[in-house]
């Protein structure tokens, strides 16, 4: 047995899917976990649960499928969801046929575009999206005119809207815009926030009179959407994994993903 295939118990006990690792640290503390028989509270223990013998409250911990991490590169017209009611196209029907159920990292709307995290780590997820972590999102904005320095100063200060502040650093983008069909011209942004607010790019334009055309994710925390085609997914890589664990504030004894 390697030190590697050793986690801390309250890991072992979150990866069974039953609770998240805050959760999962009350309930050993709770005297509720046992490794092969003894019952245990001391957190820093680590355990191999391919090995031992662990139960929660009498029965043993549920089997969980390998935590896996997909970047995908979402095309307009399809949900960033798990499932939808009316039938529509969602991003888990992009995912490989042997993956497990992995589940969207916050959304991306219909119309938009871009990188978008799909993984079965729910404490990544909680992580990641918790608005204390401020996870760093990045977006390229294709907007009708070029907007004025005065009005990428107020996307700067924040713009108040539907009882929300919404903030992000803006840059104008050396990308080319274009000409539309009603003659109208477009520019590009680099939209830089730290929130996950519905909408919120598309709410900031509108607010300064350039809506949007085209919005593309391109960075999400470490995670960087580079070459990856449209529509295309691929695994992470360990390196992305750990700095995305670091990113959510996770410790690095839960990051042995499979990849």
């Amino acid at each position: 047995m390697t030190d590697s295939d050793r986690v801390r118990i309250a890991v072992a006990v979150a990866r069974s899917g039953i609770a998240s690792r805050r959760a999962a640290e009350n309930i050993v503390r709770q005297r509720r976990v046992t490794v092969d028989g003894r019952i245990v509270t001391d957190l820093s223990l680590r355990v191999n649960p391919a090995t031992e013998e662990i139960t929660l409250d009498g029965r043993p911990l549920p089997h969980r499928e390998p935590l896996r991490y997909y970047a995908l590169n979402k095309p307009r017209g399809v949900l960033s969801t798990a499932r939808d009611d009316r039938g529509r196209r969602t991003v888990v029907e992009l995912l490989p046929a042997d993956a497990p159920r992995c589940v969207p990292v916050g959304r991306l709307d219909l119309d938009s575009e871009g990188l978008l995290l799909l993984t079965n780590d729910g404490p990544l997820i909680d992580g990641l999206l918790h608005p204390s972590r401020e996870v760093q999102r990045v977006y390229l904005a294709e907007v009708i005119g070029q907007p004025s320095d005065q009005a990428l100063d107020r996307i700067f200060e924040g713009i108040r809207n539907e009882g929300e502040l919404l903030r992000a650093k803006p840059a104008r983008s050396r990308r080319p815009g274009r000409r539309l069909a009603d003659r109208r011209s477009t520019s590009w942004l680099a939209l830089t926030l730290h929130t996950g607010r519905k909408r919120e790019v598309r709410r900031l334009c509108d607010a300064i009179g350039h809506p949007v055309v085209t919005l593309r994710r391109v960075r999400f925390g470490p995670l960087l959407l580079r070459d990856l085609a449209e529509g295309a997914i691929r695994p992470l890589n360990r390196r992305e994994v750990r700095l995305l664990r670091r990113a959510a504030g996770l410790s690095d004894d839960s990051a042995d993903a499979e990849s």
